[in-house]
């Protein structure tokens, strides 16, 4: 997903690649222009909290949408281990909005849900 950023993220990516751009020349040719890599940062801190304190709700929605955002299962995968996924209730079947399942919390068994 190369265009993986929404429209209100694009100022934030082209000073990312800037900088990244900075990075690597100053690495391929030995230039310490480590005061401009700093800088560039500083604003990019800045600019990053000015976006994202200021989104409209639309916003909002692409960004708690955006296809690759963390999904439950990247987080239970992260936090605990062994995890074993219960799926279906005899029922009916598998309801796709709800993980739940088995898994070690550091050495102790959990439900997770």
């Amino acid at each position: 997903m190369e265009n993986s950023y929404l429209e209100f993220e694009q100022p934030v990516i082209e000073l990312e690649r800037r900088i990244e751009d900075l990075k690597s020349i100053s690495m391929d040719k030995e230039v310490d222009i480590s005061e401009e890599i700093e800088r560039l940062q500083e604003k990019l801190t800045r600019l990053k909290k000015e976006i994202f304190q200021n989104l409209t709700p639309m916003q909002r929605v692409q960004l708690a949408r955006h296809p690759l955002r963390p999904y439950t299962l990247d987080y239970i995968r992260g936090i605990f281990r062994n995890f074993i996924e219960l799926h279906g209730d005899r029922n009916f079947g598998d309801d796709r909005a709800i993980v739940g399942g088995w898994a070690l919390l550091d050495d102790t068994p959990v439900m997770v849900i």
